[in-house]
């Protein structure tokens, strides 16, 4: 009861998120509308964000662009700017220390800030949303992290057996923010149909980052080069981000066939839905193309320098049983989906592979077929990432 007689008003929770990288700021924008709808009382947001998490409510101490580097060259050039960052952010905290500190992705700066929070504020409960790809490389990031993580939300379903195994922080699977968008993945009867059709529509995804377009783009060029020499003469379609039409544009005008360039979310989706087959940059978009049932053939490389971390991928982790760096071999268990990384990551040894999957052959039925226990093995059905997300954070600060 308060001081008038009338029931106790919840206090509010106040949270503060960090969150450095585009798909960073999707995830900390829907958590933000989940723990907004299921807690009791009024819920105010801190932090770092980009303009996802800024239309949920959340005014940024600084723009993410600051942070969002890929590679040691960019890492290096940068430095002193995320320096400066990382302890303008963790002075906000201890300045008014929040009721959680949730730390989204970006494990290289966020760790950091996790352990420097933990030293000068013992008590404050810190959540991870996105497990750091310990079952890949760099295992020992697991039981470093005990030291200063309360909490991981994992967006695989294996990664809370990896981190049990590897002596990690209390890790909960609260599923892939995907499975909240299959029905803007999956195509109608009818864009099912124009999977078959001629000419074929294939999608090229070189990466959303500057570097990542300036290593695939001319290998995605020679192997577009080659399915035309074999009579293909695809309609091709390159999704990106409306600030890199003008660098895809260039880096694309000496390909055979030019690609179609599409900024929007719901032009790219309407692509997916129709395409017969992708060659793609490794990362999260695999699984996006497996999800909406799309073969595909994956491709990246890295500076020789940073070839150490593709050479520690290559191991089989005991808990996961496959050897790969795709999202969709690793939640499945088997290589599903061609890779072709570093000296491999060539025209002539993809190109092979990419007409194996357009044409109707058995390389292509078996991905398809696979990418059917998708939905199985991620778990579809009940709430929706988030709102699951959402919820193990108020259960670890008794808000449940």
């Amino acid at each position: 009861m308060n001081g008038r007689g009338g029931p106790r008003q919840p206090a509010r929770l106040d949270v503060f998120l960090v969150a450095s990288e585009t798909s960073s700021d999707l995830l900390g924008a829907g958590l933000m509308h989940a723990l907004a709808e299921i807690e009791q009382g009024p819920v105010s947001f801190r932090g770092v964000g980009g303009p996802r998490m800024s239309e949920s409510g959340l005014t940024s101490l600084f723009p993410i662009g600051d942070l969002m580097t890929i590679g040691i060259g960019a890492v290096l050039a940068r430095l002193p700017t995320i320096l400066r960052r990382l302890r303008e952010t963790v002075a906000a905290i201890a300045a008014s220390p929040p009721d959680v500190l949730i730390l989204i992705d970006a494990p290289d700066f966020t760790h950091r800030i996790a352990a420097r929070v933990r030293r000068r504020l013992p008590r404050l409960p810190i959540v991870k949303y996105v497990s750091p790809t310990v079952w890949v490389w760099r295992s020992g990031r697991a039981p470093a992290m005990r030291r200063s993580i309360d909490l991981v939300l994992a967006l695989l379903p294996f990664e809370p057996e990896v981190h049990r195994q590897l002596g990690g922080p209390s890790c909960v699977y609260v599923g892939h923010p995907l499975l909240s968008r299959l029905d803007e993945l999956r195509p109608s009867p009818d864009e099912a149909k124009a999977r078959a059709s001629d000419p074929p529509l294939l999608l090229a995804l070189p990466g959303s980052r500057p570097q990542e377009i300036a290593r695939l783009t001319a290998v995605f060029g020679e192997v577009f080069g080659m399915m035309s020499a074999r009579g293909i003469r695809p309609d091709i379609v390159l999704p990106t981000l409306p600030h890199l039409a003008e660098d895809i544009a260039r880096a694309t005008r000496s390909w055979p066939t030019l690609p179609r360039i599409v900024t929007s979310e719901s032009d790219k989706y309407a692509a997916f839905r129709r395409a017969r087959a992708a060659l793609a940059a490794s990362g999260t978009v695999t699984l996006e193309l497996a999800l909406a049932g799309v073969p595909h053939v994956a491709a990246y490389r890295i500076p020789a320098i940073e070839a150490l971390i593709l050479r520690a991928a290559a191991r089989v982790h005991p808990v996961i049983g496959v050897r790969s760096v795709i999202l969709t071999n690793l939640v499945l268990g088997e290589q599903a989906v061609p890779e072709f990384l570093q000296r491999h990551c060539t025209a002539a040894d993809i190109a092979p592979a990419f007409a194996e999957v357009i044409r109707d052959s058995p390389a292509r039925r078996r991905q398809i077929e696979a990418f059917k226990r998708l939905d199985g093995v991620l778990g579809r059905g009940g709430d929706s990432p988030s709102l699951r997300a959402a919820r193990a954070v108020l259960d670890l600060l008794g808000r449940g």
